[in-house]
């Protein structure tokens, strides 16, 4: 277990983690691009959910190869992350089952997502979050689901389309759980300082 904490602070790790989460984030707009041109001005920043988490990712990250922390930008990667990244691998798995196909498309979102959502809980114990900044988080996070559960701006997923109400449902208990988590991980317990390794 040492050797791979180990791994998780060595510099080459982290770069390679950095470039990983570049691309996704780049790709995770490019995906986002036909709802991104119909979406009101106003709704703009709440729509493209995982590629906004794995952007915070990507401060948090530069920020711990720099030796530094950003505790808010951490509390927003961590809570999204995890969120989003459990999120999208329930959907494409719901879909799976609900239309009875599957395109290496769906492969794609469920391990990325996945692994998406357990990055941000691997550095938990470095990060510097304090209970007001997951208060913080919370209102963001609870906010964009109203944006997207009442103001009909959430992911286009059309084969769950008809399960409109029950996702709102569950993506409503997800951010709740997503937030208690982090707060028990990351806040509870202390924190440790991230020692960079060449």
């Amino acid at each position: 277990m040492e050797k791979y904490i180990f791994y998780l602070k060595t510099k080459p790790f982290l770069i390679m983690l950095l470039v990983i989460n570049v691309l996704g984030t780049i790709y995770g707009y490019y995906w986002y691009q036909w709802q991104l041109v119909e979406t009101p001005l106003k709704f703009l920043i709440f729509v493209p959910d995982s590629p906004t988490a794995s952007l915070f990712f990507v401060i948090v990250l530069v920020a711990f190869i720099m030796k530094k922390n950003v505790p808010l930008i951490e509390a927003l990667a961590a809570v999204t992350l995890f969120k989003y990244g459990v999120w999208a691998v329930v959907m494409n798995v719901w879909g799976i089952q609900v239309s009875g196909q599957v395109y290496w498309e769906n492969y794609l979102l469920i391990f990325s997502h996945a692994g998406m959502a357990l990055q941000g809980l691997l550095y938990a114990p470095y990060y510097k979050i304090k209970a007001w900044h997951l208060v913080v988080v919370a209102i963001w996070t609870l906010h964009n689901d109203v944006i997207d559960y009442v103001f009909g701006q959430m992911p286009r997923y059309p084969v769950l389309a008809d399960y409109f109400q029950q996702i709102g449902y569950f993506t409503f208990w997800l951010s709740i759980f997503s937030l208690a988590l982090i707060y028990v991980l990351a806040v509870r317990k202390g924190h440790y300082t991230l020692s960079i390794k060449i």
